[in-house]
């Protein structure tokens, strides 16, 4: 029996898994929606979603579970790191 020059016994699948995302912005309710819809706009399905946006305070709180791969949580929380209102971005 051949394998093929991509089969390697050693590499793993990649599959979707739920993933709980906390990410720290400024901005308020505008900057939500920025982050919701550039969630959406990446193909992420956001499955829980808890927003704390106050009054005075100057920066929000977002933790969602998107579904995603081991291999793209990293470039989802640089992705997010990288629009102007987030603060901080982590796996929780």
């Amino acid at each position: 029996m051949s394998l093929s020059a991509a089969y390697s016994p050693y590499r793993t699948p990649s599959f979707l898994a739920r993933r709980r995302i906390a990410t720290y912005f400024t901005g308020g309710t505008d900057g939500i929606l920025t982050l919701v819809s550039t969630l959406q706009q990446r193909g992420f399905k956001v499955h829980d979603l808890s927003v704390d946006v106050r009054d005075g305070v100057p920066e929000s709180s977002m933790v969602c579970t998107v579904m995603v791969t081991n291999d793209d949580i990293e470039l989802l929380l640089d992705h997010l790191r990288d629009l102007p209102s987030v603060v901080s971005s982590e796996l929780v």
